[in-house]
């Protein structure tokens, strides 16, 4: 375990940077779904809904906190999230907040070091039609300042769509549209659409696949990525050890692809999660993340044939 790690972490930091562009789209995700090349809109829970599907918020049946920190190289930026999701409830919902502070190595508009602020708060909410359809929404608050030459400060409010279907018990599909109404034009909160697909094989086993495409700014263009996720269990079955991977492209600036891998272990009240992610081709854009869960009362995940109660 600690070779992995260490491996991790040097991948992370090996030599070579990128200037990053400010995305709040890749800004808002968390370890687990970086981990397997984000794709995680068919099964997005907690607050990977928040930031990718809203709409997979009752996919499970748990009250949980999460706190989370990332270091990007390559503009030296920090990235704190805090979060707190309860789908125990008839509308599931969950409270967030994104810090990101940025240091690019890019001139700024008095001939200073440059820098970046981007700070986001918000609730997603959801709600299950019927037990195969699931949607959902998230209302944010968003303030962005920069002192990069040509990049203008912003503030405003922005709104995401999403849906989870459920073919089956093992397959899910979702589709999502971030930053769907956005009362502030800013590259770094741009309009995005994606959907994406996730199995489950085995019960130990997910797989997952997902695309999404930019709809404005300079930088408009496809990413899509998949990846796995295996749960070891310990003994007594009352530890798991949850194992990432995923690749990922983007066809931006000619293309760049990225590999990561992540660990976690996971308890009845606790979680821990780790992931590392690297271009390998086309950039140098490196990237860890971490956060810790605590879970409150949790009971047993909604299955095709759960009962829906009249009112929304």
């Amino acid at each position: 375990m600690r070779t992995v790690v260490a491996g991790l972490l040097g991948v992370t930091f090996a030599l070579g940077s990128a200037h990053a562009e400010p995305d709040s789209l890749g800004d808002l995700l968390g370890p687990r779904e970086v981990a397997v090349g984000e794709a995680m809109r068919g099964g997005a829970t907690g607050a990977t809904a928040a930031g990718l599907n809203p709409g997979g918020l009752p996919l499970n049946r748990e009250l949980v906190f999460e706190g989370g920190y990332g270091y990007r190289a390559s503009d030296s930026a920090s990235l704190i999230s805090l979060s707190a999701c309860d789908s125990t409830t008839e509308i599931p919902g969950c409270f967030f907040y994104e810090h990101t502070g940025a240091s690019p190595d890019l001139m700024s508009s008095d001939g200073s070091s440059s820098s970046r602020r981007t700070n986001v708060a918000g609730l997603a909410l959801s709600r299950m039609l019927v037990p195969r359809i699931l949607i959902g929404v998230t209302s944010k608050y968003f303030s962005y300042a920069s002192s990069v030459v040509d990049e203008v400060a912003a503030k405003g409010f922005a709104v995401d769509l999403g849906a989870t279907v459920r073919l089956t018990e093992m397959i899910n599909l979702g589709v999502s549209a971030q930053n769907l109404y956005a009362s502030a034009d800013t590259p770094a909160f741009p309009r995005a659409v994606g959907g994406g697909v996730m199995g489950r094989p085995i019960p130990t086993l997910t797989v997952s696949f997902d695309a999404r495409w930019r709809l404005n700014g300079d930088a408009k263009a496809a990413r899509y990525g998949g990846g796995a996720e295996l749960f070891l269990r310990s003994g007594s079955g009352q530890t798991a050890f949850p194992i990432r991977a995923g690749v990922l492209h983007d066809n931006n600036a000619g293309g760049i692809t990225y590999l990561s891998a992540g660990l976690g272990i996971t308890s009845l009240k606790w979680g821990i999660d780790v992931t590392g992610r690297r271009a390998v081709q086309g950039g140098s854009d490196n990237l860890l993340l971490a956060s810790m869960r605590f879970w409150g009362p949790r009971m047993a995940a909604p299955d095709l044939s759960t009962s829906i109660e009249p009112g929304f």
